[in-house]
């Protein structure tokens, strides 16, 4: 075959034996160099239509994806609802956005007799971002750093006629003839001294909210505390979980400390038990100790 070939070729051609040989070997490469290009086409387009499908493919996955991939959606925020600052729980900071280490930096300065007076007191909070209190500014149930005028607070009265009294059997109308004291003030007064048990020191008034430093100055000068008196206590043995959170001293998270504690160690045998308990501290215990009681 290849001989005849050979000599087909010299015949047509007109080429020597030698000649034959090369163009028998050259005349195959000539034609695969011709298919080459249009091979080369038509892998290219079978891998971009591969490609094309597989794009459709994921397309359309994406497509049916969860809303929660919108990267456009509004991130969830945290719930805004009127507090103060010396009462709330560690679970309500939670829900405000505060950090756990803020939360805690607020009630071991609320344990050591720290009182919030004033909006901005709540800003010195070590580690409270400002972006964060200027958010709950308007939530914060405490006077406003500008406030100071007394123009819409009852006239003048003469102190002469105001007889000293005792501050836990005052009424409202008593204590109303102190200058800046109003029928709102007064009640604010009765109604924390009734929550408290009683106050034990005149220096208690500073946590009556909207009382500030010179109208307790006013009150202490006409009022006092009788060296007798004994303020109405707790059973620490026998209160509730909810009947200890209702005392402003015990927050949520004492109460419910304290509740486990009984129920894991039995009854306290003396008030200083309340010192194993890790959220309660010696300046809280001094501070408390008035109001409890271990008997029925």
């Amino acid at each position: 075959m290849i001989k005849r070939t050979k000599s087909w070729l010299r015949a047509f051609f007109g080429v020597s034996t030698y000649e034959a040989t090369g163009l028998l070997i050259l005349l195959p490469l000539l034609c695969g160099s011709l298919l080459v290009v249009p091979a080369y086409h038509a892998w290219r387009s079978k891998g971009t239509n591969q490609f094309v499908t597989e794009q459709k493919t994921l397309d359309s996955l994406l497509a049916h994806w969860p809303a929660v991939i919108d990267s456009t959606a509004p991130p969830k925020l945290p719930a805004r609802f009127p507090f103060n600052p010396n009462t709330i729980t560690l679970n309500e900071m939670d829900s405000l956005g505060i950090p756990v280490a803020v939360a805690r930096r607020i009630e071991a300065y609320r344990a050591n007799n720290g009182k919030f007076a004033i909006k901005s007191d709540f800003k010195k909070i070590y580690g409270l971002d400002s972006s964060l209190y200027k958010s709950l500014y308007d939530f914060i149930l405490l006077p406003d750093a500008r406030v100071s005028s007394y123009s819409q607070l009852q006239p003048a009265t003469n102190f002469k006629t105001v007889e000293p009294a005792d501050i836990n059997t005052a009424d409202t109308t008593q204590l109303k003839k102190i200058y800046g004291i109003g029928s709102k003030l007064s009640a604010r007064i009765v109604n924390y001294r009734s929550r408290l048990g009683g106050f034990v020191s005149m220096t208690q008034l500073n946590e009556v909210y909207g009382l500030n430093p010179e109208l307790v100055n006013r009150i202490a000068e006409k009022f006092t505390v009788k060296p007798a008196f004994e303020p109405l206590k707790i059973n620490l043995n026998c209160a509730s979980e909810q009947e200890l959170r209702q005392h402003p001293y015990i927050s949520g998270s004492l109460a419910k400390a304290i509740a486990t504690y009984r129920f894991q160690h039995g009854d306290f045998e003396h008030p200083e038990g309340l010192l194993k308990i890790v959220v309660a501290d010696s300046s809280f215990y001094k501070k408390i100790i008035p109001y409890l009681s271990l008997n029925p």
